[in-house]
Parts: structure tokens; C-alpha cells; sequence
């Protein structure tokens, strides 16, 4: 369903809700009520008077009337979409206590950035400007959380930190990602899968466009996992989003949708190999806050060590109610963007760089060896008080950040 197409929808009352950036779902059911999902106080009940059942299935009949489709008893589903709208209508013959609509609002914009980020305290800057380093030297990542959680507008953000010349292709089966909108000058191709072209198919055409980035919208299916697999082991980049409850889980969440007795050991060790990160996105209404509240709360390195034993380490992770706790990556990650000819030993601190907070311990304790040993890093250090406890390095810094 195309954008003219919508243009002659008559959305009615809903028409506020839909023009508040704020909002990005609205849900109608139960005979009148309507709840919507906003970006500052997460789910909601709202009033709106004069909507009923009847004002929601004229809405259906004019989708289905320009779609050139029927909406009833024997065809009680509907959906539609454009480059900002999707809609998906349940007849009531199905559900029972009357029709019922969601409309998801997907707009082609980049709500992100890194100011709104920092401000809303979304993680730290060191951390963000170590992923979006990761970007830039090409490391797949995948970004796992709820629904609703904003991992879909996370990775948008960043994808548009990959470069200019860098060909993207993103593989969706319903529209969310839009960078073709977003970034009409690029090489960006969007493609929609459905019943005659599936997620093998789409990515046999995909690989042939000659991509170096391919962008899974979600990864929700047997189908999805085998695509990004035969992705990232063919060469090719991957930005993706997950349900998982951790990042660390991420691989296996990602063998679970297999379902196929395809060894255990193999398919975690081509995961660990060939994805670099694991992101975890969590939200809640936040008292402290005063608003619904995203934020980074785990990100995970994957790899494989020398005895091809699958590893993953904790680069970040906040605990509810705790400061941030940020380690140093191991070499294996350090290497794999030296290569591409990035580097990251300078973002572990806000103004200094490792050499000298490597100085600062050394003036303590020459017997401290930091290259033995994770050390947890956090922005804005000071050096005025470095203490050695139990061969354990504590780095007093001005937030509160937790250094182990």
C-alpha cells in the first residue's frame, strides 16, 4: 500500500494521535478502548470521544476499497503499509469482543542521536563511541530486547554511521528500517519478502546485488537465522535485531529458532566467530527518570579462542540501580579492527587515553600489570587517589561509574 494511497484514508480521531511524535503504537479494542505506546511514558490508556466499533471498521473498509481486497468473515485479516503507517485489522468474527486495530507508526527519520543519547542517559559516551567505532570497522552486530524496547531505532542509528560508499541492503518482511528514505543519495536497496519471495530466496537476489552491509529488520525465524548465518560466513556485514532476554544469550536465542538437530557446538562456534557484539536494550518506567526509560544495559563481545572454544566477554553492563561496569575488550575484538585499520585504545576514558591511566597506576605500583587482568573503565577519570587492593586496580571517578 503506497503513500498516495493513504493519503485519501480518512484516519479521523485517531489523526491526533498519529501526528504525536511521541506515540508510536495505537492499539484499538475491546469496544472502545484505545491504548498507545509513546517513545516518554511507554504503554497507556487514552480517552478519545465519539470512537467506537463502527467508526474502526469504516477505517477497515476504506483500506480494504483501495487495496482491492475484501474485510469480513471469510477474510478477517487485513493488513497495510506505508513508508510511515502500518496497520493490521482483526474482524470481529475473530475477535470476540469486537474489531481491533493496531496502527505502528515506522517514520523514515533517525530518531537518534548521539547528544540525545548521552542526555537521556542511554549509556555512557565511552561506550558509544567504541560501538559506533565497531561500525566503522565493520563488526556485526546484533541488538537484542523486548518489544518495544526501541532495538529496530537503535540499530537505524546505527546503521547510519556505516559509510557513504558502502552498499546496504536491508531485508524486511514488514517495513521499519526505511534508510532508502532516509538516505535517498545511497547505494541502499529495500527488500520485502512475502509469500512468493521468502528469507532464502531474498537473500540468494541479495547476495548477487554485491552488499557490504545486509539488514535483517528481526531475526524471528528458523529461516531469518539460516540468512544471517549464510551472511556473515560469506563475507558480508550484518546489523540485526533479536528477542533475547541478554545480549549474552544472543547465540542461543539464535539456535533455539533453528529448530533442526544441527549440532549444538557448530552452529555456536560459527556464531561466536562471525558476530562481534551482542547488544542488550532495556525499558521501563523509570521513577528517577519521572518517564518510560531506555537504556544499553549489556553489551557482550563474542568470540573464539585459541583452543576454538566459543568466548563471550562483557564489555558493558548496568545493573539496575548500580553504576555502569565497562572492561576492556580483549585482544581478539582489538585485532579484528586493527585490521580494518580501526582504532580504540583512546575511547576508554572521556578526555585521557589508556597510556595514562597505565601511567597513573604504574606511579603506585610498577608490579601492576594491566594487561593481565580486565579492568573497568568509565568516563572522566581522576588520579588524585589510585589505590592497589588485593592486586585489584581502583580508579576513582567523578560519576560514580564502577571500576573493579
Amino acid at each position: 500500500m503506497n503513500d498516495s494511497i493513504f493519503d485519501k484514508l480518512d484516519f479521523g480521531l485517531f489523526e491526533p494521535l498519529i501526528k504525536d511524535d511521541d506515540i508510536t503504537d495505537i492499539s484499538y479494542c475491546n469496544h472502545g478502548q484505545i491504548w498507545v505506546r509513546s517513545l516518554s511514558q511507554g504503554s497507556k490508556r487514552v480517552e478519545i470521544e465519539g470512537i467506537s466499533d463502527s467508526f474502526v471498521e469504516k477505517l477497515a473498509f476504506q483500506c480494504s476499497n483501495v487495496m482491492g481486497t475484501t474485510f469480513n468473515g471469510a477474510n478477517p485479516f487485513l493488513d497495510a503499509e506505508s513508508t510511515e503507517l502500518r496497520l493490521n485489522f482483526v474482524h470481529d468474527s475473530i475477535a470476540t469482543n469486537g474489531i481491533a486495530v493496531v496502527i505502528r507508526k515506522t517514520p523514515a527519520k533517525i530518531r537518534l542521536s548521539r547528544e540525545k543519547l548521552l542526555s537521556e542517559d542511554y549509556f555512557t559516551a565511552n561506550i558509544h563511541d567504541i560501538l559506533m567505532k565497531c561500525v566503522e570497522g565493520h563488526c556485526n552486530i546484533m541488538v537484542s530486547g523486548e518489544t518495544g524496547s526501541g532495538k529496530t531505532e537503535f540499530v537505524k542509528y546505527l546503521a547510519s554511521h556505516t559509510k557513504e560508499d558502502e552498499k546496504i541492503i536491508t531485508i524486511e518482511d514488514t517495513l521499519e528500517l526505511h534508510l532508502d528514505k532516509i538516505f535517498p543519495h545511497r547505494d541502499i536497496v529495500a527488500m520485502k519478502t512475502n509469500n512468493v519471495a521468502s528469507y532464502s530466496d531474498v537473500l540468494v537476489t541479495c547476495m548477487r546485488q554485491n552488499p557490504k552491509w545486509i539488514l535483517l529488520s528481526e531475526v524471528r525465524s528458523a529461516e531469518a537465522v539460516t540468512a544471517v548465518r549464510n551472511s556473515i560466513s560469506s563475507g558480508h556485514n550484518i546489523l540485526s535485531t533479536i528477542h533475547a532476554d541478554k545480549a549474552s544469550a544472543i547465540p542461543y536465542r539464535m539456535y533455539s529458532l533453528l529448530e533442526s538437530d544441527i549440532d549444538v557446538d557448530q552452529f555456536l562456534t560459527t556464531i561466536y566467530r562471525y558476530i562481534q557484539l551482542g547488544v542488550h536494550i532495556k525499558a521501563y518506567y523509570s521513577k528517577e527518570y519521572g518517564k518510560f526509560h531506555r537504556e544499553v544495559d549489556e553489551v557482550v563481545e563474542f568470540y573464539v579462542d585459541d583452543n576454538n572454544r566459543p568466548q563471550s566477554h562483557i564489555l558493558y553492563q548496568k545493573t539496575f540501580g548500580k553504576a555502569p561496569v565497562q572492561n576492556m575488550p580483549t585482544e581478539h575484538l582489538k585485532e579484528y579492527l586493527e585490521n580494518q585499520n580501526i582504532f580504540i585504545d583512546n575511547l576508554f576514558t572521556k578526555g585521557d587515553s589508556m597510556s595514562n591511566i597505565d601511567d597513573a597506576v604504574n606511579a603506585v605500583d610498577n608490579s601492576v600489570n594491566l594487561n593481565q587482568q580486565s579492568v573497568n573503565v568509565v568516563e572522566s577519570p581522576n588520579f588524585n587517589n589510585v589505590n592497589q587492593v588485593n592486586n585489584t586496580v581502583q580508579v576513582p571517578f567523578s560519576n560514580d561509574t564502577e571500576i573493579v
